[in-house]
């Protein structure tokens, strides 16, 4: 089912890189290059990639041998007043090296690929689809953080939030950088829905999938599927799809079901409908095989989909906890304004702990 590519994360050759670098710049300047566009860009994105690899790292050791000389001539000429600027120097470069460090974890295929988001409110009625929406927020911020672009494929709007929402997440490696948070998210707050201001738990569950490209083979047959067709929901007004547009896919075996009505057009949506599911269906692969290798395994740690992976208490104290990794902070605000890279770095160095 799946052909890998040649490079991901956990492969460093600088010469083999640069050789390969060298390759797709002389294929770009082809003039026949941009005949075939989507060939085009996947040369580009995988130059960017290749590029990434070894030219942090050349620029990184070019800043140490910088400080180095600057630190030499301070020291020649006995000159207190560098000091200042050596220190900076150093701290940015360790800095950059934690960064580099923390890419070189990110070792799947998958990992340089764009991602799917899924968020789903829990039980709990309104309280589940606030928390739904707070969490839509907080992985908005740190996707305007990163960068990154994001585009809405399919929203549930409930009575005080939302009860569903999928969205593409495109970017370098932001796959391996979200597939950590999969899983069950709760919440314990003093309800603001509440009159007599009791503290409530709220669940929501995040799912994670890689947008496949074309290193990756995931095939559906016609026959395993079942397609569903449905208006399109909206705010009211003009917004209301009047006819039936929107897509839903309902895989059988697997029991997979995605939905999209984003676009106005039934082909359209049935088409980014099948990116999904094929994402989807990569994943529930790999789960499996991943269950099979876990039955002769001693120990095997739940990280997948249905297991509580991260606690958010804003009441009677604030905190913010991974279960898997320990990794916690008081600091909750901080956290649903987008600051989650202290939690998917943990995660990304607990996941190689455990592979190692």
């Amino acid at each position: 089912m799946v052909k890998k590519s040649w490079i991901h994360g956990g492969d460093f050759d600088p010469a083999e890189l640069k050789q390969r670098a060298k390759e797709l710049e002389l294929e770009t300047g082809d003039p026949n290059f941009w005949n075939d566009k989507d060939k085009a860009e996947k040369k580009l994105l995988e130059l960017k990639r290749v590029k990434n690899k070894f030219e942090p790292w050349e620029a990184l050791v070019q800043d140490v041998e910088d400080l180095q000389e600057l630190q030499g001539l301070a020291i020649e000429e006995d000159d207190e007043s560098f000091e200042e600027e050596i220190l900076s120097n150093l701290v940015a470069i360790e800095n950059k090296f934690a960064s580099l460090n923390t890419i070189e974890l990110l070792s799947e295929e998958t990992d340089p690929l764009s991602a799917f988001v899924t968020i789903h409110s829990g039980a709990g009625g309104t309280e589940a689809c606030d928390w739904t929406a707070m969490l839509y927020r907080m992985y908005s911020r740190w996707i305007e953080r990163k960068g990154y672009k994001m585009s809405v494929m399919d929203l549930v709007e409930s009575e005080g939030g939302i009860k569903s929402i999928s969205f593409q997440v495109d970017g370098d490696m932001v796959h391996g950088f979200l597939k950590g948070e999969g899983g069950i998210h709760r919440l314990v707050r003093i309800s603001p829905f509440d009159s007599a201001a009791r503290r409530h738990t709220s669940f929501a569950s995040v799912y994670v999938s890689p947008v496949i490209d074309d290193t990756i083979e995931v095939n559906i047959k016609p026959e395993d599927i079942r397609v569903d067709t449905y208006r399109a929901s909206g705010a009211g007004g003009q917004h209301v799809n009047k006819t039936s547009s929107a897509i839903r896919l309902t895989h059988y075996e697997s029991g997979i079901v995605v939905q999209c009505q984003n676009e106005r057009s039934q082909l359209k949506n049935k088409a980014l409908a099948m990116k999904v599911l094929k994402s989807r269906l990569y994943e529930y692969y790999r789960q499996k095989q991943e269950e099979e290798l876990a039955k002769t395994a001693a120990v095997k740690k739940d990280i997948g989909w249905g297991s509580q992976i991260r606690s958010y208490v804003f009441h009677p104290y604030t905190m913010v906890k991974d279960v898997r990794t320990r990794h916690e902070t008081g600091n909750i605000q901080a956290v649903m304004d987008g600051d989650l890279d202290p939690f998917i770095e943990a995660y990304l160095h607990y996941l190689w702990a455990d592979n190692n």
